[in-house]
């Protein structure tokens, strides 16, 4: 029997565009980091996130950026079309100067190929804004729509995967969908401390960060909102740096350890990035202090000149190489070490005190009085299921079913 091989063949647009649309659209999340790091680079000082049914059925992001003209409008949507990058005096077009935090001109086009889009947007001092649609790779015309403000962009996103079906049963479940969001709203909001972030669903407001300074005290007003303060209060600052990178933040103590590395957040350039040479760095650290099935909490921001970094390592922007590797795991391990040597053997206060609050001592016997799984502080082991349900992400799972109230210090749940 004779074998014949398939002729090779250009893909159609509408195909090329939904296979590159699966590196930057994973799930409702990335739909929501994307847009969100969209409004940053636009200058934004308030983003409002809007989500339903953990964003498989509605994702709105709304900025009070600089806004896009009719003209740009039409461009956004073209793959590979950005203002975010441009050639220098030679004509070359540097991807290693990078300082924003989008500059592929992939999110929009990707979004818009697997899902219903719409994007609302008007510049100051414009007579008003202009709307363009995108439906499953189909683009409308731009027309006029109606002000929303003096300036920024509205985008609303629609029938997630609507386009490619397949897509939809690789989802979660709406409550990790909505776990995933909240993950990446915070990080985001951890890292810009200067803008006002608030998530919700409908009319409801599940999360709001207050704009704050962007100096040292800003930064860890927003760390504490965002992680609570039991973080805060059994942590110790890092403060570091060696041959131009420089290290900030806060390490938890190893008493205020997890059972997964979920809660850790580490920041390349004001960028979120899970990074394993990072991750290894900070277990390194930790090495002598945890079990081996054992996470500490940290939030760290790393700083160094943008050429000594390449974010264009895979389109969703999560992962970095350095230059020096060896000189930022080294900085990452002995300031984490100095700052743990020098709490000693402070124990984390959501475990201790709680616990020597509770002892009673009776005529015969000592106990632990009350349900200490419940506690904030407690430390699960893989044999203790966790209890309850965030009520803050409730809203975004169940639509419009439930009224909750405005929760002003977020909370952490477990990961599903």
């Amino acid at each position: 029997m004779t074998f014949f091989p398939p002729a090779i063949r250009r893909l159609p647009p509408e195909t090329v565009s939904r296979i590159a649309a699966g590196e930057v659209v994973e799930r409702p999340a990335s739909v929501v980091k994307e847009l969100i790091e969209n409004a940053l680079d636009a200058g934004a000082t308030r983003i409002d996130v809007r989500c339903e049914n953990g964003g498989r059925s509605v994702i709105t992001v709304t900025d009070d950026g600089m806004g896009m003209t009719r003209d740009e409008l039409a461009l956004c949507i073209e793959r590979h079309a950005t203002s975010k990058l441009s050639p220098d005096d030679a004509g070359d077009w540097n991807l290693l100067t990078i300082d924003t935090m989008g500059f592929r001109g992939e999110a929009l086009p990707s979004i818009g190929s697997v899902a219903r889009l719409k994007i609302t947007s008007q510049v100051a001092n414009s007579q008003s804004a202009w709307e363009i649609s995108v439906h499953g790779g189909q683009l409308k015309p731009v027309r006029p729509a109606p002000k929303f403000g003096v300036s920024g962009t509205r985008v609303e996103v629609r029938d997630l995967f609507y386009a490619t079906p397949a897509r939809l049963k690789f989802l979660k479940t709406e409550r990790s969908e909505a776990l995933a969001i909240s993950d990446i709203f915070k990080r985001l909001a951890m890292a810009n401390p200067l803008v006002d972030f608030t998530l919700g669903s409908g009319a409801r407001i599940n999360l709001r960060f207050a704009a704050g300074s962007d100096d040292e005290s800003g930064r860890l007003s927003r760390l504490g909102a965002v992680l609570g303060s039991d973080f805060a209060d059994n942590a110790v600052e890092v403060n570091a740096g060696r041959e131009g990178v420089f290290l900030k933040g806060c390490g938890g103590l190893p008493t205020y350890s997890r059972g997964n590395a979920a809660h850790q957040y580490l920041f390349v350039n004001g960028r979120p990035v899970k990074d394993k040479l990072l991750g290894g760095a900070v277990r390194g650290a930790y090495q002598d202090y945890l079990a081996r099935n054992r996470y500490p909490v940290v939030a760290l921001y790393i700083d160094l000149p943008h050429e000594h970094v390449d974010v264009n390592v895979h389109p969703a922007k999560t992962e970095v190489r350095f230059r020096d590797p060896g000189l930022v795991r080294g900085l990452i391990v002995s300031a984490l070490r100095h700052a743990l040597a020098g709490a000693g053997h402070r124990a984390s206060t959501t475990v201790s005190d709680y616990a020597l609050g509770r002892i009673q001592t009776g005529n015969e016997s000592l106990s632990l009085q009350g349900d200490y799984r419940s506690r904030p502080g407690f430390v699960r082991t893989p044999h203790q299921p966790s209890h309850g349900r965030d009520p803050a992400l409730q809203p975004l799972i169940d639509g419009h079913s439930a009224k909750v109230e405005e929760i002003p210090e977020a909370t952490w749940p477990e990961p599903a």
